[in-house]
């Protein structure tokens, strides 16, 4: 199972992980050109775009292990079950993550960056078509939320086969901002071209 896209980005800081969905989608075009140049047609291999993280479960037992205690003696705290839930993503806890995520969405359903977040995590889990619907939920909350549309269009691509689905989604995300941009710097309009030449 392929590591899961990187969560979206809390307010307070830069997600180490679209440094490393820049660095997968660096791989992903280099592979297409390779293809389109030596005229062969491999499977594209599905990207990981956490592959510098080495963060484990034991990193944040401690942290988690607080965050359970804080939020079973008020279950009612949503920043805590998303705290919670952030420090499961982290600790690559998918299942967990996942619960949380759901705790703090069952309280306020209109966080998009939670949706997203729970995407990541069904994609991890190996539920795809779960990980679409919470995308497309974002999406329905927050329509410019790019992270959403950028992450589904992985899913679509690498999980279920489906590149004009990915395409797609990628074009709704440049009709959102003609400007977007993957992590890697590398412009979806020019992702998109490439990716449509072969």
């Amino acid at each position: 199972m392929e590591k899961p896209v990187k969560r979206a980005p809390e307010k307070h800081g830069v997600s180490y992980g679209i440094v490393a969905i820049a660095f997968v989608a660096g791989i992903l075009v280099g592979v297409l050109l390779t293809l389109y140049k030596t005229g062969s047609s491999p499977a594209i291999p599905s990207p990981s775009p956490q592959m510098g993280q080495k963060s484990s479960a034991a990193d944040h037992s401690d942290e988690i292990a607080g965050l359970e205690f804080k939020t079973s003696r008020n279950p009612g705290d949503i920043a805590g079950w998303i705290e919670l839930g952030n420090s499961c993503f982290d600790a690559n806890l998918p299942e967990k993550a996942i619960s949380a995520y759901e705790k703090a969405l069952a309280l306020n359903p209109d966080n998009a960056d939670v949706w997203t977040d729970l995407g990541v995590m069904y994609r991890k889990s190996g539920k795809f078509d779960k990980a679409i619907q919470c995308f497309d939920k974002a999406i329905g909350i927050d329509p410019r939320h790019e992270i959403a549309r950028f992450n589904k269009g992985i899913v679509l691509m690498h999980d279920l086969n489906d590149p004009k689905g990915a395409i797609q989604a990628w074009e709704e995300l440049l009709a959102v901002n003609p400007l977007a941009m993957a992590p890697n710097g590398q412009s979806i309009d020019e992702m998109l071209k490439k990716l449509k030449q072969h």
